[in-house]
């Protein structure tokens, strides 16, 4: 072959690749990928095997605010914001309470749903606040706050500025604490007699509750009154500020008339009927 072949042959080997990179990085431009959790009622469950709710609205309010498509997957909860941070999805939407401690690997956009911690307990059941816990074996679903909090009040926790030992309300009364996949799933091992209670924030509390005629969800307070106010955001990449702004400019607009209120109602129904 000669030169002139071989160049001939080089240049529409390079075009090929052009053209493969051009179409890959538009096929990835036209895409939200979004990581969930599906078993957060009403913010997200599954509906015919597909991820709904009131965070997948939101998703697919942001992607058509992009002009993209959105494509959605389903994991664990306590890999989102890992799988957001390290690049493999662009949005975590997930009933996810904003913390300090989280805000340190990812960007949060503006609160679009203000929450707080409640128990799932028996009817019959005297507990009042989280000091009743002790003692008890308690359900929480892996990686949210009430986790957080429950394995905070039985193990302790340390002071940031001391560095000394600060004992939990629970701490040494002989509560255990038994982390599930879903807030179902500890309903399910609650009604067996496996746990006593289940900790979980209001909205799938009370979904939960009320798949159960033996179950009723309580606010969890302390004894002193104090309570577990905590506010659910997106999750966006550090340095991703382009998307910030337009999942932030979309929030506002669907908290501002109201929609979101409208979709909490609409899918509290639908999977409280599920």
């Amino acid at each position: 072959m000669n030169s002139k072949k071989i160049i001939s042959v080089l240049l529409v080997v390079a075009l090929v690749m052009s053209i493969f990179a051009l179409t890959s990085c538009k096929k990835e431009e036209d895409v939200l990928t979004v990581y969930t959790n599906a078993e957060f009622p009403p913010f997200e469950y599954l509906a015919d095997n597909k991820p709904v709710g009131v965070d997948m609205q939101i998703a697919q309010a942001i992607a058509d605010e992009l002009g993209v498509k959105l494509v959605i997957k389903n994991v664990k909860f306590d890999t989102i914001l890992t799988s957001i941070s390290s690049g493999k999805g662009d949005l975590g939407i997930a009933g996810i309470t904003v913390t300090p401690e989280r805000a340190e690997s990812v960007n949060f956009s503006e609160n679009y749903i203000t929450s707080t911690q409640y128990m799932v307990i028996k009817n019959d059941s005297e507990i009042k606040t989280i000091e009743d816990l002790a003692g008890l074996k308690i359900g929480v679903q892996l990686g949210t706050t009430g986790d957080f909090i429950i394995s905070d009040e039985i193990s302790g926790t340390e002071d940031e500025e001391t560095g000394e030992h600060v004992k939990g309300v629970l701490e040494g009364t002989g509560a255990t604490v038994t982390q599930y996949n879903s807030a179902a799933d500890a309903a399910v091992n609650m009604n067996s007699g496996k746990v006593d209670v289940v900790v979980i924030d209001k909205l799938p509390a009370e979904i939960v509750a009320g798949q159960y005629d033996n179950f009723k969800a309580i606010e969890l307070v302390y004894e002193d009154g104090s309570k577990t106010d905590e506010s659910y955001a997106v999750a966006v990449a550090k340095g991703n500020d382009e998307l910030l702004a337009t999942v932030n400019k979309v929030i506002k607009r669907l908290v501002a008339d109201g929609t979101i209120d409208k979709w909490v109602v609409e899918h509290t129904t639908k999977s409280s009927n599920g």
